[in-house]
């Protein structure tokens, strides 16, 4: 008994001797332990005399620490992947909850053991303000990182959906989500420019850009194509091929007439014509313009990416704007045909930054230029937005960027592929991207009957090409490509007119050329 009182009486003098600690700790250096404590989560309670919770909550929080820049080092590819599904970021957004509550809950518990256990009422309301600020500083970032992981999961379950929930007549089937790339060299995506917009009737593809992938390199290859092609061809398995032996036209239009005919307006016309004749769809008009590109470049494609381009300012916006050289002047409107000059222009410049206004009319800009002028625009600004998404920015304005994202795109990538499309990003985001260039002469593409055979040939050679090495210096390098890909239909017959099909690094065709002179 008399051992029992030892001890009863020896805790009662070591939380005497606390409470007398406490009481000697001036307000400078017990707010400056609550810091401390805040900072480094369990550093306090043991400070504070409570130890064993102290070096547990401690030990949990090094542990989480660590498990962090293991991951982040060794693990960020596929961390990365993960944050597009909707199950993972509804958990994540839960998981960031969850800790930001326990972290608070540790530093008021930390001020309270380093409190005296008297103090005067002053001292007390100050050490409550600042265990306020800490815990406003804790809770502000984590409600922020919930609403972003929030914003892009419904970005994801808005513009994704899954291959069960959406309806596609061209989009092939993932069979192995964990690896799709297993047995595909390429990936061929088509990027269409839309101009749709409530106060405007029907839609038509301006932009028109197949982005060819690598897919064990990341290098992409853009080929763009006029919007103003006409006969465009078919497969022959499909059902279309049919109604256009000879390729989407008409003879004997007049020029004003032809416009209905051209790549630019079969997004709406065929559809109108014949409703339903690829089978289910939820973008007839992006699975005819599939199918017909397609045919014209020799490649299978694969899924689609539609840009509405009244809201790609939101996105640049977003994104805080985008940098590019500016080697001509560059309309803000204006008539051509009418004679109507613009009101604006884009002077040129070296490294000029555009906003989405701005950037738009880079992009569309039509007034005294023809249509390879705009697609050399198109792809720079391609390129600049691919180079303005780093991770800093993603970090910081994500919310805005997901939201934008929402109102700007349209898609038939499943939900499924998007890890692996994500991984797939992060290597394009770090590879080179380049421009194959068509010859508009020796491929007839500003003629009326368009040499389709030519163009595969074309698309073929520079795909197969394998240009030197990349060098350090960007304005310099070549674009490294892949082998033969196994997705690409040779044409059935050789071409009339074999064209060379050199890829040009962006890098160098959006540099600044003062002499208005733009590289071979």
């Amino acid at each position: 008994m008399w051992r029992t009182l030892e001890v009863v009486d020896g805790d009662r003098g070591a939380m005497g001797r606390r409470a007398h600690a406490g009481q000697e700790r001036s307000m400078p250096r017990l707010l400056g332990l609550t810091l401390v404590g805040a900072l480094l989560p369990g550093a306090g309670l043991i400070i504070g005399g409570r130890r064993r919770i102290g070096a547990f909550v401690l030990t949990v929080f090094l542990g989480l620490v660590g498990l962090g820049v293991y991951v982040g080092l060794t693990r960020r590819d596929e961390v990365l992947a993960a944050m597009v599904v909707p199950s993972r970021l509804l958990q994540t957004s839960i998981l960031i909850g969850l800790l930001a509550m326990l972290w608070i809950v540790v530093i008021v518990a930390s001020h309270r053991s380093l409190r005296p256990a008297t103090g005067s009422a002053g001292g007390r309301v100050l050490g409550a303000a600042f265990v306020g600020l800490l815990c406003f500083a804790v809770a502000a970032p984590s409600a922020i990182g919930v609403q972003t992981v929030l914003a892009q999961r419904t970005l994801v379950q808005d513009v994704f959906e899954g291959q069960a929930e959406s309806k596609s007549a061209t989009r092939p089937t993932v069979v192995n989500v964990k690896d799709p790339w297993e047995d595909r060299p390429r990936l061929n995506l088509l990027l269409l420019g839309g101009d749709d917009a409530p106060d405007r009737e029907g839609v038509r593809t301006d932009t028109v850009i197949v982005a060819s992938i690598d897919t064990k390199t990341g290098n992409t290859a853009l080929i763009s194509l006029p919007r103003n092609l006409t006969f465009m061809p078919f497969p022959a398995d499909s059902p279309l091929s049919k109604f256009y032996p000879d390729g989407f036209g008409k003879e004997g239009l007049s020029l004003d007439g032809r416009l209905e005919w051209m790549l630019t307006a079969m997004y709406q016309n065929i559809p109108d014509a014949h409703p339903g004749i690829l089978g289910p769809s939820d973008n007839e008009g992006a699975d005819v313009v599939k199918q017909s590109v397609g045919e014209a470049t020799g490649l299978k494609l694969d899924y689609y990416l539609q840009v509405n381009l009244r809201s790609f300012p939101e996105i640049v916006d977003a994104l805080g704007g985008i940098k590019v050289n500016v080697n001509e002047r560059v309309a803000m409107g204006g008539v051509s045909s009418s004679h109507i000059p613009p009101k604006e222009w884009i002077e040129p410049g070296p490294n000029q930054h555009l906003d989405g206004r701005h950037a738009l009319w880079f992009a569309r800009g039509r007034y005294g230029a023809d249509d390879d002028q705009r697609q050399i625009r198109q792809r720079c600004v391609i390129k600049s937005i691919v180079d303005a998404a780093d991770p800093q920015t993603l970090v910081t304005k994500y919310k805005a960027i997901a939201k934008a994202g929402q109102h700007l795109l349209r898609t038939d990538i499943p939900q499924e592929l998007l890890p692996a499309l994500v991984e797939l990003a992060l290597k394009v985001k770090a590879g080179t991207v380049s421009n194959v260039t068509l010859d508009p002469e020796k491929l007839r593409l500003k003629y009326l009957h368009p040499d389709y055979k030519a163009l595969r040939e074309t698309v073929q050679t520079a795909l197969e090409s394998t240009p030197p090495p990349a060098t350090s210096t960007p304005a310099a390098t070549s674009t490294p490509v892949a082998p033969k890909p196994s997705s690409t239909r040779k044409p059935t017959t050789p071409a009339t007119t074999p064209t060379p099909g050199p890829t040009q690094d962006l890098a160098d065709a959006c540099a600044y050329h003062p002499n208005g002179d733009q590289p071979n």
